[in-house]
């Protein structure tokens, strides 16, 4: 047994208390707790304490260190169970007691995978350029079941999918100018299959893409993409050889056969 023989308040956190004990070899240093140990097993000085219930206090105290950790963690935003885990065992918290803090979490309504994800979801519809195969892909690797990011899923519609989908398209448009129709159809797909929209947004946003540039744009895109390969060829070869390496150049690019006979006749000497 020991006798409790002073509680004093740490200077550097008014919410701890030091415990001192003397095991019958004088006034030493315990150990010390939150104010709510302090009250739960009402501590007072000259205090009877067994080694069982000075363990069981110090337990308690982790814990509840670890559980504040916890709570300040999500003070910020809502976390996934992944996410309280993950940084509760990068705190060093011994694993029984990650369960239990995630088993009082759930029952206080702090954690919950699903409004996690839906909250998640109507963020980045709100904030970020991600389409919905981006969003699943983020909630998967936070922790989120395939089926609980399918459910928040229900929080990007179409219509919002179509709108962002559509904002990138006319921006990657207005950027490749100087690319052929063709290629400049092909990198709009290609750039928002990468932001994660599906097969079915970016099939009708090409559906309604302007079908075709003007004769004159085209004009121009050929005449600087073949001015291009006219400079990166031209010290390497003349005549048919030239023309057949820019006429190959210019295909690959997507540009039509009479746009390509058309520079060529004008700008490529036999």
């Amino acid at each position: 047994m020991a006798k409790l023989t002073k509680i004093t308040t740490q200077k550097k956190n008014k919410g701890r208390y030091n415990i001192f004990l003397d095991h019958g070899q004088g006034e030493a240093y315990g150990f010390s707790v939150s104010e709510e140990i302090l009250i739960e097993y009402r501590l007072q000085k000259n205090m009877e304490l067994d080694e069982s219930t000075i363990q069981a206090m110090i337990q308690t105290d982790t814990i509840h260190k670890s559980y504040t950790l916890a709570i300040n963690y999500l003070s910020y935003r809502m976390r996934s169970e992944k996410e309280i885990r993950d940084y509760l065992d990068e705190k060093e918290v011994d694993e029984e007691h990650i369960d239990e803090i995630v088993s009082r979490l759930y029952k206080e309504k702090l954690l919950d995978d699903q409004e996690f994800a839906n909250s998640l979801v109507r963020t980045r519809v709100m904030t970020s350029s991600k389409g919905p195969l981006l969003v699943k892909k983020e909630l998967i690797e936070k922790g989120v079941q395939a089926s609980q990011a399918d459910a928040a899923l229900e929080h990007y519609p179409f219509d919002e999918q179509y709108n962002k989908a559509m904002k990138f398209a006319e921006k990657k448009l207005k950027s490749d100018k100087k690319k052929s129709a063709r290629q400049q159809i092909q990198n709009v797909q290609q750039t928002l299959m990468q932001k994660g929209f599906s097969g079915d947004v970016v099939k009708e946003v090409l559906s309604d893409l302007p079908e075709e540039e003007s004769e004159d744009e085209q004009w121009e895109a050929v005449v600087y993409q073949g001015e291009k390969l006219l400079r990166k060829f031209a010290h390497k070869a003349e005549g048919y050889e030239l023309k057949q390496k820019i006429k190959t150049g210019l295909y690959r690019k997507g540009f039509s056969f009479d746009l390509i006979e058309r520079f060529l006749d004008e700008y490529v000497e036999e």
